[in-house]
């Protein structure tokens, strides 16, 4: 029969048919730089690198499809930009249409494409979203349905200033109390201009041109 074991028998000892076990540092090192970025690395790159948000860095990396999307969005681009209407309007988006990302029917060429519509002033923050309301629609690239629709954002000052004569040759009393002292009205104005150029006017001109006109 076999005698009652000690806790001397389970000590570890070496099993002399097992060589000892050398790993060479270069393969060491070429298996590490074979991994793919984890996501806590890639989270941190966003924050450190392209200055986006705890909160931001952590939706754009939950899965990697999402990652992959918005670096090739923020490639050559604002990347502040590009995370704040993929996390925005662009999420919005795909929960509307019941997509995915993989199965988005606007792909990250032509988001990128419509945030280069917005940098290069062909489009207002305004106009954009709309576009991309239609890219969702019809899978059209923006390009396309800016000129389809007529959706251009006018930047000519000429243009701008005839609408902003119009809008207070209409309404006279009011130009007379902005001047009077009543700021608030300011607002007004710029609802009126860029109502009556269908939201098409350049924001940032229709608030300078009309501070000029109005004095």
């Amino acid at each position: 029969m076999r005698s009652k074991e000690d806790a001397h028998d389970y000590r570890y000892f070496p099993d002399p048919d097992l060589p000892p076990l050398v790993l060479e540092q270069s393969w060491v090192d070429s298996l590490k730089a074979a991994l793919p970025e984890l996501p806590d690395a890639r989270r941190a790159r966003y924050v450190g690198d392209f200055g986006l948000t705890p909160y931001d860095a952590h939706v754009l990396t939950l899965e990697k499809e999402t990652a992959a999307f918005y670096e090739a969005v923020a490639k050559g681009r604002d990347p502040k930009m590009a995370a704040n209407w993929i996390t925005g309007d662009f999420f919005a988006g795909l929960n509307r249409v019941g997509a995915s990302i993989g199965s988005s029917p606007v792909s990250a060429e032509d988001l990128g494409a419509l945030l280069d519509l917005i940098s290069d002033n062909t489009l207002s923050g305004k106009l954009a979203k709309e576009v991309l309301e239609a890219m969702f629609e019809t899978g059209k690239a923006p390009g396309l349905i800016v000129e389809e629709r007529g959706l251009k954002q006018v930047t000519d000052t000429g243009a701008i200033e005839a609408v902003i004569d119009q809008v207070m040759a209409a309404n006279a009393g009011k130009v007379e109390e902005y001047r009077s002292g009543k700021d608030k009205l300011f607002g007004f104005f710029v609802g009126q201009t860029m109502k009556a150029m269908q939201g098409k006017g350049n924001p940032a001109l229709v608030n300078e041109l009309l501070k000029k006109k109005l004095g």
